[in-house]
């Protein structure tokens, strides 16, 4: 039994294992339920007790080597397979990660803008009541506003409720559950029963703020929004308000930022004229403090309102709103911060 053994050391010294099938053979042949080794252990049963000690050691010596011979193949069959070779001390592969959507970018940026200034963030049920959406906001029964035309309606079952179609209702909720001084903003996304196109969408973002307290101005108005325009299109950038008219709002006025291509030269953009329209904005009017449970005899306010979208595109010079709500990968991979 002591030659076989050593025969069996000679031989597994002497193999030469090539795959994956040549392992699991050298295996089954020497570690296996009828193989060599297991052999040695059935024929060791009937060894005399004189020779059991030396022959029990050189058993384990051979099973280790066995095992030792096979787990070290092994590791060298993987290692110079090259479909499952590993370098180790290769660089790794550089993880490919998204990036947020450029709406999301520019949302957060006019936020911290605000924020700053101490603006709070308030958000509010897409689906709203007649109340918070028209009435409270001083809309006459007859507003266009209200038209099958302009408004996404919810079914009979839901009679009055409709898809918001400004942030201004979110205010209206601020105003009804806050007591004055009152500095919130209120980004969300809107809808409006518009056809689809490269310049007008069926939902869009807005971001719209509200400051009310005693003695609240016009001027205060025009410092916030000059404050907000050189924060986002740079130092150089100036504002101009022209008269408009909003229900909310009295007296009312549109916002425009001088163009960022030409500085206010004149070029294609802005067709020269010098200036870009960005936002609307107004004092708070008294009948919409009042509805809302505040007193417009002592408190006073300003509102403002502007499509995200529009901010993106004068920032990022994208011309067709489509492009944000398609998921197309060649839009969306050029905005990584």
């Amino acid at each position: 039994m002591r030659e076989r053994i050593e025969k069996v050391e000679r031989e597994i010294t002497e193999i030469v294992i090539a795959n994956k099938q040549d392992a699991e053979a050298f295996r089954i042949l020497y570690l296996g339920s009828k193989g060599v080794l297991k052999s040695f252990y059935q024929e060791f049963r009937a060894v005399g007790a004189d020779e059991k000690k030396e022959l029990g050691q050189r058993l384990n010596e051979l099973k280790l080597k066995i095992e030792e011979k096979l787990s070290k193949i092994t590791w060298e069959e993987t290692e110079n397979n090259v479909a499952t070779k590993i370098d180790f001390t290769r660089p790794g592969r550089s993880t490919q990660i998204g990036s947020l959507h450029p709406l999301t970018l520019i949302r957060n940026e006019l936020i911290h803008v605000f924020s700053k200034i101490g603006f709070s963030i308030s958000e509010g049920p897409e689906i709203e009541d007649d109340w918070h959406n028209f009435s409270a906001l001083n809309f006459a029964p007859d507003h266009p506003a209200r038209d099958m035309q302009d408004t996404f309606f919810i079914d009979s079952m839901m009679e009055g409720f409709s898809l918001r179609t400004h942030t201004s209702s979110v205010q209206v909720r601020v105003m009804e559950n806050e007591k004055p001084p009152i500095r919130t903003i209120s980004p969300g996304r809107v809808y409006r029963n518009e056809a689809i196109s490269a310049r007008a969408h069926c939902f869009f973002h807005q971001i719209e703020g509200l400051y009310i307290d005693k003695n609240v101005s016009f001027a205060d108005l025009k410092q916030t929004l000059d404050y907000f325009a050189k924060s986002i299109f740079g130092g150089d950038a100036k504002i101009r308000l022209r008269p408009s008219y909003f229900p909310f709002t009295e007296p009312s006025a549109e916002v425009d930022v001088s163009c960022t291509l030409c500085h206010g030269g004149g070029c294609g953009v802005c067709k020269h004229t010098g200036w870009l329209e960005i936002l609307g904005c107004g004092m708070v009017d008294p009948n919409v403090l009042d509805s809302c449970g505040i007193d417009s005899t002592i408190y006073s306010g300003f509102a403002f309102g502007m499509g995200i979208e529009r901010i993106a595109q004068l920032k990022y010079r994208v011309t067709d709103l489509r492009l944000y709500s398609e998921n197309d990968i060649r839009f969306l991979n050029q905005f990584h911060f």
